[in-house]
């Protein structure tokens, strides 16, 4: 896990992708922490090496088998009910199955404003209405489903849906798929939205 205190009044919680909290996940903790928030990054992979790019299967086909959606979920809840007096607002960013696991607690209380990069799972959860303020970056194309399909859906929920120049990954500065000008917008806004709730 992640820990960073600022002695802020807002807590940034960043959910991991399949890999786990590798060099990503920390740049991107010392980033968030530089605008002056506290942050947590919970390892949900219960073990304590991240998987390389090079493991995507054996990352993937570990996380659906051992950690799933629902686990995670609950262990947020866990974290906010402790924490949730210290802080006057509460954020959650998640990346890929990490913003899917965000947008499953936008449903939930104790949270100011959700973000999610590239969620590409959030199509199976698409009846979820958030109660918090959401932001949700998509890349011009998914291998494994149509954007414009999953955003048009979403624009019904009055939520706040970007599709940025860029594949799966473009916000991540280890991936073959970073795409810069993408990521710093993203992260703009990001901190925009942020600021605004």
């Amino acid at each position: 896990m992640i820990q960073i205190h600022n002695q802020s009044d807002t807590l940034m919680m960043v959910i991991h992708e399949i890999y786990g909290i590798n060099q990503h996940m920390q740049g991107f903790c010392e980033r968030v922490s530089r605008q002056r928030f506290d942050v947590i990054c919970p390892n949900f992979l219960e073990r304590n090496t991240p998987f390389n790019y090079s493991e995507e299967k054996e990352a993937y086909h570990h996380f659906m088998e051992n950690v799933g959606f629902t686990d995670p979920l609950y262990k947020i809840k866990d974290i906010l009910s402790e924490v949730k007096d210290e802080y006057q607002r509460i954020f959650i960013i998640g990346f890929s199955v990490g913003a899917t696991i965000a947008w499953l607690c936008s449903e939930g209380e104790h949270i100011n404003g959700v973000v999610g990069y590239y969620g590409s799972r959030i199509r199976n959860y698409v009846e979820i209405t958030p109660k918090c303020p959401t932001k949700l970056f998509f890349p011009q194309e998914e291998q494994s489903f149509n954007v414009d399909e999953l955003i048009s859906t979403l624009h019904i929920k009055n939520i706040d849906v970007h599709k940025l120049n860029g594949k799966h990954g473009f916000s991540n500065p280890y991936s073959p798929n970073y795409n810069e000008l993408s990521a710093q917008k993203a992260f703009s806004e990001m901190i925009e939205f942020i600021m605004r709730h």
